[in-house]
């Protein structure tokens, strides 16, 4: 199933973010991840790709099929292009279809500094491009409410999203971030681009202080007073700062669905009691 089409239902599409095993990790210990979030009913999981060189790429595969041909829930993998030369990315595509996998995300990805880039695709929007040529996949792009580290200002970050509509893209998930107000500012933005495509909220949820602060440094997500208050008081009490984190997680997303959002993609951090927590504490009858 096409994850576009789930956006013509009339309600927000509820999705949920997995990754794979560490490299020398077992992919039998998704099992315990995914039993727990299908309890959720989600209306899609995504599954991250593995940084160049990394063998989780072949572990995405995997447990994107997992989720769709064993859970029975819709699968979306993520595929990057930084290390892919055009013949790899085609024999993925080959394997993902033999698989059935349908909805790929189409990431530049972050460069490895062991393993030297290929240059077969600069950009997403080219990964994009050559994924809809194939035929057979809804592709989704990812864009940035405050601005994609790399570029100037957030006008040119928008014409660069606006490649990759035109390059395609069925929808888009944003990165993370902690203020609905950018959020709702770059929406507004993006429509008066000329992107209409749907755009689906992610959503990370504060648990513990070392692991937000290296992910905000990583995309250049600001961390609002309100919460930056929140993690100081509580950043020796973990059960403090996870109760705390799960209600301003679900206080964003009744925010954004107050505000029509299109779809709220939570980055689970496989941790499926965390997820079932924070959609707990969101009234049920906006999903």
């Amino acid at each position: 199933m096409k994850i576009s089409g789930l956006f013509k239902r009339g309600r927000p599409v509820f999705s949920l973010e997995v990754f794979p095993p560490k490299k020398d990790g077992s992919i039998n210990s998704i099992y315990s991840t995914l039993d727990g979030l299908r309890d959720l009913s989600p209306d899609y999981i995504s599954v991250t790709y593995g940084a160049g060189g990394n063998l989780a790429d072949t572990k995405t595969r995997q447990i994107a099929s997992l989720i769709k041909n064993q859970y029975g829930i819709e699968a979306m993998a993520h595929l990057t292009c930084v290390s892919c030369s055009e013949a790899e990315v085609e024999n993925i595509l080959v394997d993902f279809k033999k698989y059935g996998i349908e909805n790929i995300l189409a990431l530049r990805g972050d460069v490895n500094p062991n393993v030297p880039p290929k240059d077969d695709f600069r950009y997403a929007s080219e990964l994009t491009s050559f994924i809809k040529a194939r035929g057979g996949f809804d592709v989704a792009g990812a864009c940035y409410p405050e601005c994609h580290t790399e570029a100037p200002d957030i006008d040119t970050d928008i014409e660069n999203l606006k490649k990759k509509v035109d390059a395609g893209a069925d929808f888009l998930v944003t990165q993370l971030f902690f203020d609905n107000s950018y959020f709702y500012s770059f929406r507004e933005k993006a429509v008066r681009a000329g992107i209409n495509i749907p755009m689906t909220a992610g959503i990370m949820p504060v648990t513990n202080k070392n692991q937000i602060e290296r992910m905000v440094t990583m995309c250049g997500a600001s961390i609002p007073r309100a919460l930056s208050h929140i993690m100081a008081k509580y950043s020796d009490d973990p059960k403090a700062l996870l109760d705390a984190g799960v209600e301003y997680a679900a206080i964003q997303i009744d925010g954004l669905l107050r505000s029509s959002v299109d779809g709220i993609h939570l980055y689970t951090m496989n941790n499926p009691e965390v997820a079932k927590r924070i959609f707990a504490a969101v009234k049920k009858t906006s999903l």
